[in-house]
């Protein structure tokens, strides 16, 4: 019956906190936990300073407003979740200096700084952790991973060293096979890979941006992890489907955006190869 209640305790905080899809959360019961807003900027990003430094003083202002407002309805808020790059919700991104003001609001108010790196841990972003790119004085107070890591886990920094085995977590024979794959990350360079080579990406997405302004605006990325908005949702699976059907696979996500997963692997080449298929696409899209 405990491990029952747990587990329940478990899965409700968990769909609590997404923001997904609506379908996951569907007839299941949730939790009074604010949420607060997550900054949309405009783009392309030197054209819109002041605007998109307005727009994160605003959700700045608005995490620390919640912070209060709860603490008068008597409950506390012990956590504050964040992803480096939001991604179900779209792929949003947000400046280094809007995170560091996050964590100084967290710190000021006895909050955890939680980061979730399930998608932007492991070097897509040219750095292993994505967090890393911001330049913390202190570094978060829990990290989750997943997906890439072989196993799913978290890193707290009061505890210091855990085990991989419980409830919880994995095998702790993936420790094994993911020993390897850091080795090969720092070997083959992996990281500076996924910089340069998403710098390949981005470019060539900025100028089918300017091709195509129509079906591509709001390019975006850091290391290899590169998204665009398409004009709509309808337009957006149309552009996968058709990607597909010429051996690509994108994703969606968020209401309109199309998103890039490649392995650490991916490199110039195989960006311009991308980009000759996908200008084709959008070429010939009607």
């Amino acid at each position: 019956m405990s491990l029952t209640l747990s587990l329940c305790s478990f899965v409700t905080g968990c769909l609590a906190a997404t923001h997904s899809k609506a379908i996951h959360k569907l007839d299941i019961p949730s939790l009074d936990w604010p949420i607060a807003p997550f900054p949309r900027l405009k783009y392309p990003l030197e054209d819109f300073v002041k605007e998109n430094a307005q727009e994160e003083a605003r959700c700045l202002e608005e995490v620390e407003d919640l912070i209060v407002k709860y603490r008068k309805k008597k409950k506390v808020v012990a956590g504050i979740i964040v992803e480096p790059i939001q991604s179900e919700g779209g792929d949003n991104h947000a400046s280094d200096d809007f995170f560091r003001k996050l964590r100084s609001i967290a710190r000021k108010h006895g909050c955890g700084f939680l980061v979730d790196e399930v998608q932007t841990g492991c070097g897509c972003t040219g750095k292993f952790w994505a967090h890393e790119h911001w330049g913390l004085d202190d570094p978060a107070d829990v990290l989750t991973f997943s997906k890439k890591m072989m196993t799913g886990g978290f890193i707290v920094e009061a505890l210091g060293p855990y085990r991989i085995f419980n409830t919880w977590l994995g095998d702790p024979s993936k420790n094994l096979l993911l020993a390897e794959v850091i080795n090969v990350i720092k070997r083959e360079d992996l990281l500076g890979n996924a910089t340069h080579a998403g710098k390949v990406l981005l470019a060539g997405l900025l100028d089918l941006q300017s091709r195509y302004p129509h079906l591509v605006s709001r390019a975006r990325g850091r290391g290899t992890f590169c998204s665009f908005d398409a004009p709509n949702d309808a337009t957006r699976n149309k552009l996968i489907a058709l990607a597909r059907n010429k051996g690509v696979v994108l994703g969606g996500s968020g209401d309109r955006s199309i998103r890039f997963r490649p392995t650490l692997v991916f490199r110039d080449h195989h960006a311009h190869l991308f980009l000759n298929i996908f200008s084709d696409i959008l070429a010939n899209f009607k």
